[in-house]
């Protein structure tokens, strides 16, 4: 069974930002993307570096040598120390999808009508 951690309201985080948090004994990145919340467990699986702490960035794709097309705008968290690319949706490198960061569930609790007022908690 996991348990809730209540890591802020909707307004903290506005979409196309992120908000770091204690939960659980663990430092987790929680990510507004399209106001839709993700989370990831701040550490690289490479060699242990802060990952939520990298750039966000959209994910780069090319039809051939000198053409390149930004796509998923927000959606990709770069590795300060190596660079190494993670989807925020899911953990999962870009390059090589078996390898991974921890990625949380995440729930937004309304109490009131409006869905700024609503809490959002991660599951650990």
């Amino acid at each position: 069974m996991t348990k809730g951690y209540v890591v802020g309201k909707v307004a903290d985080i506005p979409a196309g930002s992120k908000k770091l948090v204690e939960a659980g004994g663990r430092t987790i990145g929680v990510f507004n993307v399209n106001g839709v919340f993700y989370a990831l467990r701040n550490v690289c699986p490479h060699q242990g570096a802060e990952l939520c702490k990298g750039l966000i960035k959209p994910y780069v794709v090319s039809s051939g040598p000198g053409h390149f097309e930004y796509e998923r705008e927000g959606e990709i968290i770069r590795c300060p120390w190596h660079q190494w690319e993670f989807d925020i949706k899911s953990g999962c490198m870009i390059i090589d999808p078996a390898t991974r960061t921890k990625s949380y569930e995440v729930t937004v609790e309304t109490f009131g009508v409006s869905v700024e007022e609503g809490d959002i908690v991660v599951h650990v």
